[in-house]
């Protein structure tokens, strides 16, 4: 109560939010430290959450102030991501209860860790190289402002802040050590990366014109598989 006499309603729902993550990434290292083999993964798994979380809104927050809400820790990015995590849950403890041995290979669990933070550096620095071009949600139409950015890590690829999730969100379930959930996850991200580009660069066609076709076909989207929107002539 104290603490809503004190900051505005959006305020308030920010610090809500950022303490969460907090206490998730505490107990997370908690867990790594003192759990028994078996569970550590899930404290290092709980790290990673909480850590790429906060550092969406923190990311969004420093290039772009003026549209930090709630929705900028991606927390409730949709109720399919909900269900994915969830599933991811119920297929680690599931396995941790009655195949514990499963858990215990620790190097696939790091090589899960390392795919994450790669992930996580290509994801940040595409934020923070588009700067104010970056926005969480495709755009329908184009800002006064928005320029098409091929610089820095987009000479690499069209998308690498799509490119560092679709590694991140694979790099987590190996992390937990999750056969099933690693081989779902990769499909179900690729399937949707495949749509969400189609779309996204059919709106940068009608920004950009000629700019974006030359573009096109000089750098590869990222992933595996996936041309994007391509105009037939």
């Amino acid at each position: 109560m104290y603490l809503r006499l004190v900051y505005c309603e959006e305020a308030y729902q920010i610090a809500v939010r950022a303490t969460f993550l907090g206490l998730m990434f505490s107990l997370g290292i908690f867990i790594k430290v003192y759990g028994e083999p078996s569970l550590q993964i899930f404290g290092v798994y709980m790290c990673i959450m909480a850590a790429f979380h906060y550092t969406e809104f923190l990311s969004i927050a420093i290039i772009q102030p003026s549209q930090v809400t709630t929705d900028s820790f991606v927390i409730n990015h949709s109720r399919e991501y909900a269900v994915a995590a969830i599933t991811s849950w119920v297929e680690y403890f599931i396995e941790y209860y009655f195949f514990p041995s499963m858990k215990n290979f620790c190097w696939i669990s790091n090589f899960g860790l390392v795919t994450c933070i790669i992930g996580e550096v290509l994801r940040k620095s595409a934020m923070f190289t588009a700067k104010s071009n970056f926005n969480h949600i495709v755009q329908c139409e184009k800002d006064p402002d928005h320029v098409l950015i091929t610089h820095g890590i987009y000479g690499l690829c069209r998308h690498p802040s799509y490119v560092g999730w679709f590694y991140w969100s694979i790099g987590t379930q190996i992390t937990l050590l999750n056969p099933v959930c690693t081989l779902a996850y990769a499909y179900v991200s690729w399937a949707f990366f495949r749509d969400r580009i189609s779309i996204e660069e059919l709106t940068l066609l009608n920004f950009f014109g000629r700019q974006y076709y030359d573009y096109q076909h000089k750098v590869g989207t990222g992933l595996p598989f996936i041309e994007g929107y391509r105009l037939k002539t």
